[in-house]
């Protein structure tokens, strides 16, 4: 965090955005889990205080509920809470970052009213958020924050059967078992079918996300300064052209890594 205080803390042309973690610490969010275990109101407005010191700001341009459950978005203390975040001034933004692969568990806190942003898992594999929250956010004028673009590193091209990780590393449980086989054969599949490069995947992957009308802007993870910089000029690119997304939405795969 002193980082980017350094770097941006008194940028005004610097967007930033953060996120006030489950008090339980855990993610995702369960069903069932109380409000007070999660984000009861004095620890939120603590976190905010504690995250604006840390960034030398007076403000934060959008501040995110790390986890979410649907379940909570009519509770009165959460309104309560993100009604006062608002009226105080502190928050320019309020989202919500959305649980694995569960993009519709939102659609109560946005019919609120109150939420301005989503950060929701998109991607080629992950195309559920088209089926019901795009459409709910292009209509009513909500962000959308695209996360995991590259599916945990399967769509840059580098995850083959011989790939191994650190130890330590959650990709050793995202891709155990026989998921690697799997992964790089809908890879090999899908670059065939489109006619690129797996040198092209990572900035296809990154376009894709773009070319939706509901995307605001996509959260790659980078490693390297040239992954900055190459993940940065694909926003010069401009969308995929209709018959690119179309073969590309043909490789929708509906499972979960993350269970």
């Amino acid at each position: 965090m002193s980082e980017i205080r350094n770097a941006f803390g008194k940028n005004g042309g610097a967007i930033i955005a953060s996120k006030v973690p489950p008090k339980n610490l855990s993610w995702p969010a369960k069903p069932g889990t109380p409000l007070a275990q999660a984000f009861p109101k004095s620890y939120v407005l603590r976190c905010l205080d504690q995250s604006l010191q840390n960034l030398g700001r007076e403000s934060i341009d959008i501040y995110q509920f790390h986890v979410w459950n649907d379940e909570w978005a009519t509770q009165p203390e959460w309104l309560e809470t993100v009604r006062e975040m608002r009226k105080s001034g502190k928050v320019r933004h309020v989202g919500i970052s959305i649980n694995d692969h569960q993009p519709a568990n939102s659609l109560k806190a946005l019919k609120t009213g109150l939420i301005d942003v989503v950060q929701v898992i998109y991607n080629i594999f992950d195309q559920s958020p088209e089926d019901e929250l795009f459409p709910y956010c292009i209509k009513h004028k909500i962000g959308v924050i695209a996360r995991v673009p590259f599916d945990e590193g399967s769509l840059t091209g580098k995850v083959r059967l011989e790939t191994t990780f650190p130890a330590g590393d959650f990709r050793n449980q995202y891709f155990a078992g026989e998921r690697k086989q799997q992964v790089w054969e809908r890879v090999e599949r899908m670059v065939k079918d489109v006619g690129i490069s797996l040198d092209e995947l990572p900035q296809f992957a990154l376009r894709f996300c773009l070319s939706h009308p509901a995307v605001s802007t996509v959260i790659p993870g980078m490693r390297r300064s040239a992954h900055v910089a190459a993940n940065a000029a694909v926003s010069d690119m401009g969308p995929l052209p209709a018959a690119t997304l179309a073969k590309l939405r043909k490789h929708r795969w509906i499972r979960n890594f993350y269970a």
